[in-house]
């Protein structure tokens, strides 16, 4: 089947992803770990009626905001997708959130419908005392539910929504410099362009068997992953969540996976990981966070197997590949995708020569349409000429390869998560007996950077203990932002304006994980 990247112009995404259903719809399009078999007829029949429920019984409208934090399962890519059909907002949130980040979601949003576990059912409840939500629906990690339970009665018919290639479909939160997170809205038009680029690029065909083990409330797990299943008309073997030996027994029937580079250090650290449990894949893809050179060359030692690297941003999707056919360079995340336009330039826009670094701006249909309800912040991430800053910093070699060489605004990646400093600094320095601090990324063997704060005490005596300190920020943010050491100095290093230099800070404790 060959899919067109021009189909993007389509109205709305789940016509597209129809489209590129495969002609036998009794064909599977999830089996998960516990045996269960869903077939792609299925997930139409799912998902038309969501639609119907979320509509008809919820009155719902096109534009409107659905909130959901959940486990993974099967019934969540039913809700998603009923969402799109239905002209809704997707608004996925990470499971690890505390109530202050959730209330600020929330409140940003203004999402009519919340979708959560049911342990979290109270939890939303109260925050619905300050912010009216319309409805709070349950939904466990076995995909039961009261939304799931409700859509089962209502009718197998619908027609999907009229959407522009620029109506919204999903809003994304990312972690802002400033300290309170941004919500990225990505278009219709956006996902579709960045699906089939992908599926061309990756040459994906119905016959592929996708092993899917990554969360599905980031762009990773649920656009590149379930989208080029999806745009494919192929199979994914589901897992809800990465475990070695689980993997391990999965690969001999997979042909595809997409992983961090956390999934890959931990396959070769077990002793079952081999060249002849990876006979019959074609294609491993790493990313959501730098692979070390030594990860890659161990991997294609112990396998065979050269794993694609490439580069994305949740304002963005994919931007780079390193090629299916061709060389594949470690330390690279290869050549921009076709579609899209990719330059890097001095800080005052001027191009750099080959081989210097500078600011790597993007410009193509996969790039968002700005932050939620923040249009200054919006127009000064954008050049006067419709390139996205996206504040990494990289090179080209003279082959056209591209390489992420590091982080403007100083952003943590640890274990796919991106991590802002400034959000974490913030609930820091609210901490008794702590003057000021600096959060930065540290080399971790398994997290690829693991977060570290450096503290200066206005009161030693009247500071807590490092345990005591990281139990208070799991209180107040998701479990992947909260330090994994806390070091305490007289100083923060600062250059004559009076910046705080972490990229010295870095250099002092490079080795603290090893």
């Amino acid at each position: 089947m060959n899919k067109q990247v021009s189909d993007y112009k389509m109205s709305n995404i789940y016509s597209v992803f129809e489209n590129h259903f495969p002609v036998d719809r009794k064909k599977d399009f999830i089996e998960t770990v516990d045996g269960q078999h869903i077939s792609y007829a299925e997930l139409e029949l799912q998902v038309t009626k969501i639609c119907h429920y979320l509509v008809s019984q919820l009155g719902l409208q096109k534009g409107d905001r659905v909130a959901v934090q959940v486990e993974k399962s099967p019934q969540v890519i039913f809700l998603y997708l009923a969402c799109l059909r239905a002209g809704l907002i997707y608004l996925p949130l990470n499971t690890a959130y505390t109530e202050s980040e959730l209330q600020y979601f929330i409140e940003n949003a203004e999402p009519s419908l919340v979708v959560c576990r049911p342990q979290s059912m109270a939890l939303f409840g109260k925050i619905a005392e300050t912010n009216p939500i319309a409805h709070i629906k349950s939904l466990d990690e076995q995909g039961q539910g009261e939304i799931i339970e409700a859509a089962s009665a209502q009718d197998s018919g619908f027609t999907t929504v009229e959407c522009d290639k620029d109506d919204i479909a999903v809003i994304l939160y990312t972690s802002g410099t400033t300290g309170r997170p941004k919500g990225a809205m990505i278009s219709h038009g956006s996902l579709a362009a960045n699906g089939l680029s992908l599926v061309n690029y990756w040459q994906w065909t119905e016959d592929d068997v996708l092993l899917h083990a990554l969360p599905i409330f980031h762009i990773h797990g649920l656009f590149v992953a379930c989208h080029t299943a999806l745009l494919s008309g192929s199979k994914m073997l589901f897992v809800p969540k990465f475990d070695a030996d689980t993997i391990i027994g999965l690969l001999p029937r997979a042909t595809a996976m997409m992983g961090v580079p956390t999934f890959y250090t931990r396959l070769l650290l077990n002793d079952g990981f081999n060249k002849d449990v990876c006979a019959n894949m074609r294609l491993f893809i790493s990313g959501s966070a730098p692979l070390l050179e030594q990860t890659f060359e161990e991997f294609q030692q112990r396998t065979g197997h050269t794993i694609l690297e490439r580069y994305g941003m949740t304002e963005t999707g994919m931007n780079t590949s390193n090629p299916y056919n061709g060389e594949r360079l470690p330390g690279t995340v290869g050549f921009p995708l076709p579609g899209v336009e990719a330059r890097i330039v001095h800080d005052d826009g001027s191009q750099v020569n080959q081989g210097e670094v500078g600011n790597l701006q993007v410009k193509g249909a996969n790039v968002f349409q700005g932050y939620w309800r923040m249009p200054e912040k919006t127009a000064e991430e954008f050049t006067g000429d419709g390139f996205f800053k996206t504040g990494d910093m990289a090179m080209m070699n003279d082959q056209g390869y591209i390489s992420i060489v590091g982080r403007g605004k100083d952003m943590v990646i640890t274990g796919g998560f991106n991590v802002y400093p400034k959000e974490i600094e913030l609930e820091i320095d609210e901490i008794d007996g702590v003057l000021e601090s600096a959060v930065i990324g540290i080399p971790h063997a398994d997290f690829g950077e693991g977060v570290t704060a450096v503290i200066v005490a206005s009161d030693k005596a009247q500071l807590p203990t490092e345990g005591e300190m990281i139990r208070l920020l799991k209180s107040k943010l998701a479990s992947f932002k909260v330090p994994k050491k806390i070091i305490i100095v007289d100083a923060l290093p600062r250059n004559t304006m009076g910046k705080v230099q972490k990229n010295l800070l870095r250099e002092t404790y490079q080795d603290i994980f090893q």
